[in-house]
C-alpha cells in the first residue's frame, strides 16, 4: 500500500469524524431538550418547594363528601403506583415501605412485620384515620417531615379517597369510613 493510499484512509477518517462533530454541534442547536417545570418522582432529601399559593400550604381539602361515593375499584386502580414499594395482601411480605394490608384504623409506625419506621412517623403518635391518610396521600412530607416515602403525592380530592376505601377493605373488619374518626 502507497503512502498516498494512507493518506486517503486517514483524510478520509479524519474527515468522518469532522462530519460527526459538526452534525452534533447542529442536532444540539435544532433541538434543544425542555426541563419539566415539576420533578416527576421526589427525591430523597430533596428541598422541598415552596408552596405555589395559600392554598397548596394549607393542606389537602376534607374528604367527607367525597367518601360517600368512594369507590374500591377505582382506588384499587389508583393504589396500582404504590405497589413497587408495598404489598397489600394479608400477612404479605415488607418492601421498601410496609404491607397495608389492616392499615386504616392501625397505630401510626406501629409494629408491621419488622418494617423500621422512620423517626419523623415514630414521632407522629396517633392512628391512621380517614383525615391522617388524607394528609399523609396529600403530601407524605408535608404530614412527617423526614419521613423515608418518596412519593410526591396524590393531588386530586376523589383519587385520595378512593384510595382510602381500598385500603380500608383490607381489614378483617373495616371500618365505617366518615371524615375525623
Amino acid at each position: 500500500m502507497s503512502s498516498i493510499e494512507i493518506n486517503k484512509i486517514a483524510a478520509s477518517v479524519l474527515l468522518a469524524l469532522i462530519i460527526a462533530w459538526a452534525s452534533g454541534l447542529l442536532a444540539s442547536k435544532l433541538i434543544e431538550p425542555k426541563l419539566p417545570a415539576k420533578a416527576a418522582i421526589a427525591v430523597a432529601n430533596a428541598p422541598a418547594a415552596a408552596p405555589a399559593s395559600s392554598e397548596a400550604a394549607a393542606g389537602p381539602e376534607p374528604l367527607g363528601p367525597l367518601l360517600a361515593s368512594a369507590s374500591v375499584d377505582a382506588g384499587k386502580s389508583a393504589a396500582k403506583v404504590c405497589q413497587t414499594c408495598h404489598t397489600f395482601d394479608k400477612g404479605g411480605p415488607n418492601r421498601v415501605g410496609p404491607n397495608l394490608y389492616g392499615i386504616v384504623g392501625d397505630e401510626i409506625a406501629h409494629d408491621r412485620g419488622g418494617y423500621s419506621f422512620s423517626a419523623a412517623l415514630k414521632s407522629k403518635g396517633g392512628t391512621w384515620t380517614v383525615d391522617n391518610l388524607n394528609e399523609w396521600l396529600f403530601k407524605p412530607q408535608n404530614f412527617a417531615r423526614g419521613t423515608k416515602m418518596t412519593f410526591v403525592g396524590m393531588p386530586k380530592a376523589k383519587e385520595r379517597a378512593d384510595v382510602i376505601a381500598f385500603l380500608n377493605s383490607l381489614s378483617d373488619s373495616p371500618k365505617p369510613l366518615t371524615a375525623s374518626q
